[in-house]
């Protein structure tokens, strides 16, 4: 049953719930503004958009939440532009992006049931190295937009990604969205994993390139957090025409930048040889 409201300390329609078969306050607020309040007013809340990541954990007994605020009824957080994505875009969604590379990307995350519920924020907010829209984010030289009841914070995505499943976002606050910039026509995106469908990356890339040949290159999956290599970028925007010899040094810069760990899924040899495999064939489909 809803608890009653104490004023400054639990917002309206708080109930007491479980999530997995641990007890927790949860409350779902239907407008931005009475989310930013239930975060402020809890001592360590908990958003839950899509609940993709936070239920595998909570499953496994690796995050025990003792307060979640829905973000479900947020309506606020699913507007989308051309220069914003809010954080409760779905995976679905961005499957239709005029962005080449993030309908790329979007296609490839998990199934289609979990694509219709998986959101922008949650993947940025789980700030996983192998999340698959942070390379896209990185090559657009995003800026993720974070609000609270005191205010609202700007960070460009290499200063909120601060380390693995690490951001510099603060209990008190939400991710909203995202700002991009004018982005190129010519994009690509491309990942590794240990199957076809249904996978972890095991390395991803993603490509963008202007028509003056200025190119940048993100890469997931080989290093603590997302990542760029501007040595790489340096060889492929020299000219506006690259010869075999040009992409030649692109990949083998891409494979010197990265900085790869040996896991489950891959080691560090190979995902360092895929990188610049996956990086030179996106490479070469801008081209085209």
């Amino acid at each position: 049953m809803p608890r009653a409201c104490v004023p400054a300390l639990l917002p309206c329609g708080t109930t007491t719930a479980t999530l997995g078969s641990v007890p927790v306050e949860y409350v779902r607020p239907k407008a931005l503004d009475e989310a930013l309040e239930a975060l402020a007013a809890f001592e360590d809340p908990t958003p839950l958009a899509g609940g993709t990541d936070l239920m595998v954990e909570v499953n496994l007994a690796h995050r025990r939440p003792t307060a979640v605020v829905s973000l479900r009824d947020v309506d606020e957080l699913t507007r989308w532009d051309e220069h914003w994505i809010g954080a409760g875009v779905t995976f679905a969604r961005m499957e239709q992006a005029p962005d080449t590379a993030l309908a790329e990307l979007s296609r490839t995350v998990g199934s289609p049931q979990i694509r219709a519920a998986a959101t922008l924020g949650g993947n940025l907010g789980t700030a996983s190295p192998a999340g698959d829209s942070l390379p896209f984010l990185a090559a657009a030289d995003a800026h993720i937009v974070l609000r609270s009841v005191t205010g609202s914070r700007r960070l460009r995505w290499d200063e909120f990604l601060t380390g693995p499943k690490q951001t510099a976002r603060r209990p008190d606050e939400l991710i909203v969205g995202v700002e991009l910039a004018p982005r190129p026509e010519r994009q690509a995106f491309a990942k590794v994993g240990v199957r076809q469908a249904m996978v972890i990356s095991a390395v991803s890339c993603c490509v963008l390139r202007d028509p003056s040949g200025e190119t940048r290159v993100a890469l997931g999956s080989v290093g603590p957090t997302v990542l760029r290599a501007p040595r790489a970028e340096e060889v492929a925007s020299h000219a506006a025409r690259l010869t075999s010899s040009d992409l030649d040094e692109f990949q083998r810069r891409v494979t010197e930048e990265v900085r790869p760990i040996t896991d489950h899924r891959a080691t560090a040899d190979y995902r360092r040889h895929a990188a610049g495999v996956i990086a030179r064939r996106a490479l070469e489909r801008c081209l085209r």
